[in-house]
């Protein structure tokens, strides 16, 4: 039984790694089963956008399908591609989650987040902040590259300032369903002893392939330090996170570039036409 078993995996990671090479038919076979689009629906439907699904669906054209699918309705819903920095700017005053100003070893956007810089309690509006800085860090990809990078510093982080299990679990529910294989790695750089009863907590609600993407790291820890010199070239690094660069965060300025950036938002979405401060109304509801 077990040899069979092994056979079986060896064959669905041989069948998995031609996927990988070969994407083409598998992306084909998922836009035609997904049938027409239009508007921001077929504008968000990429090829790109296709394969990252179908990766997180281990290749399974169904299974994909459903998941798109369900994120073309969510967007239709919550339209994140509509939120503008004046509507959650009152959620960045303290810098608590932000894009930073350098990226990876490979170009990829980096987003900062500081937990026990917590400023509001309503859950509603802090996702709709994370969702715009994910969009954000989206936005400001290099071509050719689709993932980005959290870096989390606990810095300061007591219960007290602590995210609840609701809104980490709508956050995770969010970046695994709607935004999947975006997600190079996070890193938890370290986190206090008593934050691991929370994270037994928030573990369960990761997928397999999202946990394998969280990394512990500590300032003191030999092989926390390489992996961290490995991603980051130390110059750029901040000091928060072991390297050799100051890390200020300023609101105004951060704003002034996110309002520039609004202007990218919506030239790409098509809604670069206002009337009163509004997109104008399009046919397509996605």
């Amino acid at each position: 039984m077990s040899m069979f078993r092994l056979r079986g995996s060896r064959r669905q990671q041989q069948e998995q790694e031609h996927h990988e090479q070969h994407p083409e038919s598998k992306i084909n076979e998922l836009r035609s089963a997904l049938g027409p689009l239009s508007g921001r629906s077929s504008q968000f439907c990429t090829d790109a956008c296709l394969k990252r699904y179908l990766e997180a669906r281990n290749w399974n054209v169904e299974k994909a399908k459903k998941m798109l699918e369900e994120t073309l309705t969510w967007r239709s819903t919550y339209k994140p591609e509509e939120i503008r920095w004046p509507e959650i700017a009152v959620e960045g005053e303290t810098g608590k989650v932000f894009r930073s100003n350098f990226r990876d070893r490979i170009g990829r956007t980096v987003l900062i987040m500081r937990p026990g810089l917590q400023n509001t309690t309503g859950m509603d509006n802090q996702i709709r902040h994370l969702v715009y800085l994910i969009e954000n860090a989206i936005l400001n990809l290099p071509e050719g590259q689709e993932e980005m990078v959290w870096m989390i510093d606990f810095t300061g982080w007591t219960f007290s300032t602590n995210v609840p299990v609701k809104t980490a679990r709508e956050t995770i529910s969010i970046l695994q369903n709607h935004y999947p294989q975006r997600l190079a790695v996070a890193f938890l750089y370290n986190p206090p002893r008593i934050f691991e009863a929370f994270w037994k907590i928030v573990k369960y609600f990761l997928d397999p392939k999202t946990f394998q993407k969280v990394k512990f790291v500590y300032p003191k820890n030999k092989e926390s330090v390489e992996i961290m010199q490995s991603c980051f070239d130390v110059d750029n690094l901040p000091i928060e996170f072991g390297g050799k660069a100051t890390m200020k965060y300023d609101h105004e300025e951060f704003s002034r570039l996110m309002v520039l950036d609004d202007v990218k938002t919506a030239k790409y979405w098509g809604l670069d036409q206002k009337t009163n401060g509004h997109a104008a109304q399009e046919s397509d509801p996605c």
